[in-house]
């Protein structure tokens, strides 16, 4: 028997399509899922004049079961604010800053600016698969240049233990899923329709592929049979860039919606990064121009993007400050870093690599990847698979 409480969120996945302030206010309020979702069936006066107008044409229509079970035969599940692979972390942040009201790209979009209230998933976790992320996007009619420059930025970050986060589209994005997955690293890709269509069709396999996979995740606001629509792109873009700490743009013409999800990302207080291309093409004047107008890094490689991302576990800037200028060796740690710290014991008793990565919400490959980073600074200790804090380095 399916749980009551995931049926009403099925149920708001399809009726609130996409993201809804009045929603996200009466979550916020503390109202029960399931007292909104009756609510909004019996059409009550409390749900607010705002949540039943958006409701009004879909709130007879009630999937939820249908579209549970059709996930649940892809391999796939719906997750919401309530689950522990909720990518909370990388939301607040995003989301936060769109609240500030300091992007003015974000007051363009403010009625998209903000989180989801649910995630069709297949794969991994996506709280974990997240938590040191980078999106690469760029044009569908790729050159060469823009081939190579992908494949060498997917590999070399995937080395490395980043994610590479991408919408699936062809060109750009699946370079990236398909390298990413080839060097043995993880990828997010964020579709724009249910999750039991691809889109486009071409990349069913990959799409399959990165499903297959702990290391990968198909993404998706929109349950089973929702069709791909141009809107639905635009709105599934913010994701695309809140899902990471920051976005670069491979190859992108002049009017690219690639940019949109570069704009997304300064908009969400993520870092913005653009690639250079050749001068005498057209394929890359969006690039020049967000990099000529200051509003995109340029990164011309792998440890660019690494150099301008690795303090960015913080998701304060000031608190990063902070931490980088203090006095031991435990408060200049970046966010990741701490919460393999704070997964250890703090009498300083060992425990095991996987038990520290349930904890802290992150990959194995990368907890490893940063615990053993940490025991080369003394941060850390370690006897056989035990790891443990090093008291002294507090």
């Amino acid at each position: 028997m399916i749980d009551a409480r995931l049926l009403a969120w099925a149920y708001l996945s399809k009726v609130v399509e996409g993201p809804n302030l009045y929603l996200q206010n009466l979550l916020k309020d503390g109202h029960d899922v399931q007292k909104i979702t009756c609510g909004i069936k019996q059409r009550e006066p409390w749900i607010g004049e705002g949540l039943l107008k958006s409701t009004a044409s879909r709130s007879t229509i009630d999937t939820a079961k249908d579209d549970l079970e059709t996930i649940a035969k892809l391999g796939g599940r719906l997750i919401t604010p309530e689950d522990i692979d909720w990518p909370r972390e990388e939301f607040d942040h995003a989301f936060g800053f769109a609240a500030s009201g300091m992007s003015d790209h974000v007051r363009t979009y403010q009625d998209d600016a903000l989180p989801p209230h649910a995630l069709w998933i297949r794969g991994g976790d996506l709280r974990k698969l997240s938590a040191q992320s980078v999106t690469l996007v760029g044009t569908r009619a790729i050159s060469n240049y823009g081939t190579a420059v992908t494949r060498d930025f997917s590999q070399a970050l995937a080395a490395h233990q980043w994610t590479i986060v991408s919408g699936g589209a062809l060109g750009v994005d699946s370079v990236a899923h398909s390298e990413a997955l080839r060097a043995g690293g993880a990828t997010i890709a964020i579709s724009a329709c249910g999750l039991d269509r691809s889109y486009p069709s071409h990349n069913k396999e990959l799409f399959n592929q990165i499903a297959a996979t702990e290391k990968g995740a198909m993404v998706s606001e929109y349950p089973p049979g929702t069709p791909p629509q141009r809107h639905r792109f635009l709105t599934r873009n913010r994701l695309v860039a809140a899902l990471s700490q920051g976005t670069v743009v491979v190859e992108a013409a002049w009017r690219s919606g690639a940019l949109n999800t570069l704009s997304w990302c300064a908009g969400l207080g993520r870092v913005a990064m653009a690639v250079p291309g050749p001068v005498n093409t057209a394929g890359s004047l969006g690039c020049h121009e967000r990099i000529r107008n200051g509003s995109a890094q340029m990164v011309t490689s792998a440890d660019d993007v690494r150099s301008l991302l690795g303090a960015v576990g913080a998701l304060d800037s000031q608190a990063q400050y902070e931490l980088n200028f203090a006095a031991t060796p435990v408060q200049g740690l970046t966010r990741n870093e701490l919460r393999i710290f704070d997964a250890l014991d703090d009498r300083g008793e060992g425990r095991e690599a996987a038990s520290i990565s349930a904890e802290a919400g992150l990959t194995l490959q990368l907890t490893i990847f940063l615990l053993i980073d940490l025991h080369k600074r003394g941060i850390v200790g370690r006897e056989g698979t035990l790891w443990s804090r090093n008291l002294e380095a507090q």
